[in-house]
């Protein structure tokens, strides 16, 4: 399975709207419960979340409950937040031939725009 940028995006907002500050359960439209327990496993493996593993032998793929977002997963979120800067980037990372990137990467190149966006006056 492919790392889904926005899904990553979807699930760290989703955690951090979250009003006791733990991440909610998982379900978000148009995506499988396998591509949320993976992308969930690549948050605690990110360093974005924490969480526990509860995959079993019985498991089509990784399983992970995620607790909370961590300092990292607050970071991510206050740059993955604003959806035109988003859009941006993406379409820049496709334009320039790039379906993914890691997300350390993508998160410089939010940053980025973001100081681009502010700087511009």
């Amino acid at each position: 399975m492919k790392r889904d940028m926005d899904l990553v995006r979807k699930m760290v907002l989703a955690i951090e709207d979250h009003p006791d500050g733990s991440a909610p359960e998982m379900t978000i439209e148009g995506y499988t419960e396998e591509q949320i327990g993976y992308h969930a496993y690549l948050l605690v493996d990110s360093g974005l979340a924490t969480g526990s593993d509860v995959t079993t032998f019985g498991s089509s793929g990784p399983e992970y409950i995620l607790t909370a977002l961590t300092s990292a997963g607050h970071d991510f979120a206050d740059s993955a937040r604003n959806q035109y800067v988003w859009d941006e980037v993406m379409a820049d990372m496709q334009k320039k031939g790039f379906i993914s990137a890691a997300i350390d990467v993508v998160k410089k190149l939010l940053d980025a725009r973001i100081r681009k966006h502010l700087n511009a006056e």
